[in-house]
């Protein structure tokens, strides 16, 4: 018996999921493209873990894709940006900026000058369009509800935001494989 592709990785993934095996379900999730964890990208965000967010995203969209990927890709690396000057890491923050942030200049480069000179402030939330910053608790939660609104609307993710629902054979062999011994 065949299974199609995406009914394979559903059942693999069902199978990780049932024997603990997140990390190993993550990467299949970002390798194969074929469904996007939202609530594991959200505790990436909340945690402010924004390589790993940013890596898992790239599993499912670039940057160039469309608006809304351009967006998403924007506003993570912002909110990293912002933590690290928060801290007081200023090198730190010249490397985010001339790294990660710089390929935003082409679609709005005063605002990429703006956050340049950001460093130059002690307190960016001095800036008159940070003023509502808040803590960085708050923060990520209000950045990644504006992330996932750019998530729900971008065409690249339709269909990918539940697991894939495979038929009651590829059931049968799911429940076979998570009664495994591991």
């Amino acid at each position: 018996m065949s299974y199609p592709r995406k009914d394979c990785v559903a059942m693999i993934l069902k199978f990780l999921e049932d024997k603990n095996f997140e990390e190993t379900a993550h990467t299949l999730e970002r390798e194969s493209g074929l469904f996007f964890n939202l609530e594991y990208f959200e505790e990436l965000a909340l945690n402010g873990e924004w390589n790993e967010a940013e890596k898992y995203m790239s599993g499912f969209t670039k940057i160039e894709d469309n608006k809304f990927s351009t967006k998403i890709y924007f506003e993570m690396r912002k909110q990293k940006y912002l933590e690290t000057l928060d801290k007081r890491e200023h090198d730190k923050a010249v490397e985010i900026l001339s790294n990660d942030l710089k390929v935003f200049a082409q679609y709005n480069s005063e605002l990429y000058k703006e956050m340049a000179l950001l460093i130059t402030v002690d307190d960016f939330r001095k800036h008159a369009s940070l003023t509502k910053y808040g803590d960085t608790r708050s923060a990520r939660a209000s950045i990644f509800r504006e992330i996932k609104k750019g998530i729900e609307a971008n065409p690249v993710f339709q269909g990918k935001l539940r697991v894939p629902a495979v038929d009651a054979r590829v059931g049968q062999w799911s429940l076979q494989m998570s009664n495994l011994q591991i």
